[in-house]
């Protein structure tokens, strides 16, 4: 077939890339890889860098001199609560409204003080209904009384006719009749008066339940109910029904429970002296003694609850607070240890290091490493005889890779 003369001819060879432009562009893709491998080296090592420079966290505890127990060795530690004997929930006897609460939280009560009342318009109108009943009873005692006097008289006239012959038997038995039948409605009255009056007292008793007041002297801890709300003695309404109206302490009945692990129970005794220091008040000794032994464990937690009266009450001692306490031995006949200050430390905080005790203490944001000499262990607590000081901050929980000089973090 023959080409036009005038047809366009393709040049193919133009689509040819020359030489230097394709050795421009390789070198262009190596100096972005080059770049970007820098950007990961980078990356890699800012990180590795942090991992490394990163504090790890630690607790720590402040080493304290321990309680002075007066010549007395120290044969056990427990922590427990202030916990009080007497402390009730005020609740009322009956369902009600509440139309006045004359009390507040921290209020000092009386016994057989008004706490609260409750609407009593109900009971006061059934107490009102048993006097009425009373007094119509009475009223027709009296009544009955003059118709019997008559009656008495009607059957002595009629006697005294029947014997002179003038009047029939029949008037005289139903004389006699009359008389009998008006003594027996004064008996059933007087009767009636009876249960009149034990309905006044049973209204009596449904009005005085409408006043709530303290069954001893105590502290106001709780106020459990408003004017207004609905109270019952039991659950009922769900929560638009209160079952208590307040909750009172005697602070006088204060004394301290905790629980002793079953394995030292035997340290224990009746009447063993005791040393207690509340956490809020860290540097205040209470002298107390065991009060009792409750005869029961609790076996899920292997321990025995015991109970522990202070010596001397305080207004700073407060139901629910936290408390450590040291069982005291018998005294010790050296002077010289009676004086002898024991260092107490956790015992999470010794370490074993190739059959060497040791502990990490903390200065300057820095660990330092101690051998320590240790004595007998008190609860969770150890005796340290030698290489801690009081004042010293000593590590009782971290990471286990910790070394000497090691910059670390306190955990607040």
């Amino acid at each position: 077939m023959a080409v036009p003369a005038n047809a366009p001819v393709h040049d193919l060879g133009s689509l040819r890339i020359d030489d230097s432009h394709r050795s421009s562009s390789s070198w262009g893709k190596r100096l972005s890889i080059f770049f970007g491998l820098l950007v990961v080296l980078g990356g890699l090592s800012g990180a590795v860098f942090t991992f490394w420079n990163q504090k790890p966290v630690v607790e720590v505890v402040l080493v304290q001199k321990s309680a002075n127990n007066g010549g007395r060795e120290a044969l056990l530690n427990a922590s427990g609560y202030v916990t009080p004997r007497r402390r009730a929930t005020i609740a009322a006897k009956i369902t009600g409204r509440v139309t006045g609460v004359f009390f507040d939280e921290g209020t000092h009560v009386a016994e057989n003080q008004l706490l609260a009342t409750l609407d009593d318009s109900d009971t006061r109108k059934a107490l009102n209904a048993a006097k009425a009943d009373y007094e119509a009873s009475k009223a027709a005692i009296t009544d009955f009384e003059v118709q019997l006097r008559n009656a008495r008289i009607q059957l002595h006239r009629a006697e005294q006719l029947q014997n002179a012959g003038v009047q029939t038997q029949e008037q005289l038995d139903n004389a006699r009749t009359n008389a009998d039948s008006l003594q027996a409605k004064i008996a059933l009255a007087q009767s009636q008066v009876v249960s009149a009056e034990t309905r006044i007292q049973q209204a009596q008793q449904a009005v005085d339940n409408c006043t709530i007041r303290a069954p001893y002297a105590g502290i106001v801890v709780s106020k459990d109910a408003q004017v207004g709300e609905m109270v019952s003695p039991v659950s009922a309404g769900g929560g638009f029904t209160r079952t208590g109206i307040a909750t009172i302490v005697d602070m006088n009945s204060n004394e301290i429970e905790v629980d002793v692990n079953e394995s030292y129970i035997s340290r224990v005794h009746d009447g063993q002296p005791v040393t207690a220091i509340l956490d809020a008040y860290p540097d205040w000794e209470i002298p107390s003694r065991v009060r009792t032994i409750i005869p029961s464990a609790d076996r899920q937690k292997a321990t025995v609850k015991v109970r522990i009266s202070f010596l001397k009450l305080d207004p700073r001692i407060l139901p629910d607070m936290g408390i450590k306490v040291t069982f005291l031995g018998a005294e010790q006949k050296k002077a010289a240890a009676a004086d002898a200050a024991t260092i107490l430390i956790p015992r999470s905080a010794v370490h074993d290091e190739n059959g060497k005790k040791i502990v990490f203490l903390v200065k300057d944001e820095k660990t330092e490493r101690r051998a320590v000499t240790l004595g007998g262990n008190r609860g969770s607590d150890t005796e340290v005889i030698a290489g801690v000081g009081i004042g010293d901050t000593v590590v009782v929980k971290g990471p286990e890779n910790l070394r000497d000089g090691q910059s670390v973090a306190i955990r607040k």
